[in-house]
């Protein structure tokens, strides 16, 4: 009998199985694709930032290099090759979860999991049949692309975000329904390599629920200055596939006006967001509900009601992150062996890895003025940057947020270069309690771009040095 037998090898699964092993614990990790990893190593995360730096270098080349006195003539994309190195480095990862679950003793089973009872999981491969019996049962199943009415994926020309990483060449126009991060970094992949691409947000902006709307703001500024032409309130109706033309017909309505549009586009990438994925895992049988949403409901300890059957990642709530995953999974496991361990849900970052990088953590302005809190803001420019001047990358601005009263760092945004990278700063900050004046009198090495962290924090108290 294993001690633990984890249901999905995503970076939430994979890592809970590993922190159980270094624990002590006999545990085993299936999973029903044939390699491990889960959604964000093979068809997420990983493939999608090696086409965004992929092409984001090719961009550079073709139209930003001149600037740094670099003459690159002739650029021309090599597609193929270009995929090539987003599979390589696919395989060098999922061949490492492999590699580190022989390192920590973990037994990796390729197969459907189902769950029969709260101490026995079913695995069906190849038409095969093999029973686990095991001590608890841990669901890491992730997510799904969610649906999107009157639009049914045919995974050529209408796809889901695993197919938009698949095209096998640049689409004329490629339509992208969906302002959020997903849709946004595909848009900029494919825009970047020659495409035309329409973005169709149902909302009146984009990254909703994500940052705050001047930094949406911006970011739609820019990214229709790259190229993109974004649609606002634009509700699709309908996407209709003509195999013989090759194109697909988009039907979308404008909800302020209510006017109907319909226009061809090569490629369809439906990016309305995601759903959990807990399809034939057998929750019938052991009498457990989903919510309206699809998630499964906990406790602190990540159990769900059924004793000895717990829940982390995508499928147990937002925010659908990998790194939230991750955490979870060692909180998850630490909490079955006694540790009292924890997770700060304050404190998870996200990022959209667009060109500028968009960052948040903690809470937004939008969040606090609805809870009646009183807060500080400070700002500062990356083009008042010595780094960023260097660069020749000074979009954007980092936003610090600090509790009025007791300067506590409540939330913070990044749009700009390297955003992703500088977050980390402000997350580790939260972490420990500090407060804005904590970020600005640690020393920051100059020239470099996390200065403009210190700078939004001087600002706070209206103290900036260089602005």
């Amino acid at each position: 009998m294993y001690d633990l037998t984890v249901i999905g090898s995503g970076p939430g699964g994979y890592v809970a199985a590993i922190r159980a092993a270094q624990l002590g614990m006999d545990v085993a990790c299936v999973e029903r694709e044939p390699t491990f990893g889960g959604t964000c190593l093979n068809v997420g995360c990983i493939p999608s930032k090696a086409l965004l730096e992929s092409s984001h270098k090719y961009e550079e080349a073709r139209e930003d290099l001149e600037e740094h006195g670099v003459i690159v003539e002739d650029v021309q994309l090599d597609l193929d090759k270009m995929m090539s190195h987003k599979s390589e480095t696919v395989a060098s990862l999922t061949n490492g979860v492999e590699f580190l679950f022989g390192k920590y003793g973990v037994e990796g089973i390729e197969g459907h999991g189902t769950i029969v009872d709260a101490n026995t999981v079913q695995i069906e491969r190849a038409g095969e049949t093999q029973t686990l019996e095991t001590e608890r049962i841990l669901v890491a199943t992730g997510s799904k692309p969610a649906p999107l009415p009157g639009v049914e994926y045919d995974g050529e020309y209408v796809v889901d975000s695993t197919g938009a990483l698949e095209f096998d060449e640049v689409p004329d126009h490629f339509v992208v329904i969906g302002g959020g991060y997903i849709g946004l970094e595909m848009g900029s992949v494919w825009n970047r390599l020659g495409a035309d691409v329409t973005v169709l947000e149902f909302l009146p902006r984009i990254l909703s629920g994500f940052t705050d709307e001047d930094v949406a703001n911006q970011a739609r500024t820019l990214f229709t200055q790259q190229g993109l032409d974004i649609e606002l309130e634009s509700q699709v109706t309908d996407a209709t596939v003509d195999e013989d033309e090759g194109t697909v017909a988009v039907t979308y309505e404008d909800r302020e006006s209510g006017e109907r549009h319909t226009f061809d586009a090569d490629r369809v990438l439906v990016a309305v967001g995601r759903a959990p994925y807990t399809d034939n895992l057998g929750l019938e049988n052991v009498g457990l509900e989903t919510t309206e949403r699809g998630f499964l409901e906990t406790d602190e300890n990540f159990e769900t009601e059924v004793p000895g059957v717990y829940a982390i990642g995508d499928v147990a709530g937002e925010p659908l992150l990998a790194h939230k995953a991750e955490d979870e999974g060692v909180v998850a496991v630490e909490r079955m062996n006694g540790t009292q361990s924890h997770i700060n849900y304050e404190a998870i970052p996200g990022v959209v890895y667009t060109h500028p990088e968009i960052a948040s953590v903690g809470q937004s302005e939008a969040e606090l003025d609805e809870a009646g809190v009183d807060y500080n803001v400070g700002k500062f420019q990356f083009s008042a940057n010595g780094r960023a001047r260097a660069l020749a990358d000074t979009d954007g601005y980092a936003k610090v947020i600090a509790d009025a009263e007791t300067d506590k760092l409540l939330g913070a945004q990044i749009i700009g270069p390297r955003a992703g990278d500088l977050i980390s700063e402000l997350v580790v900050g939260m972490e420990f309690h500090g407060s804005s004046e904590d970020q600005a009198r640690s020393s920051h090495p100059h020239p470099s771009l996390s200065e403009v962290v210190k700078e939004a924090s001087l600002d706070v108290t209206g103290d900036p040095l260089n602005s």
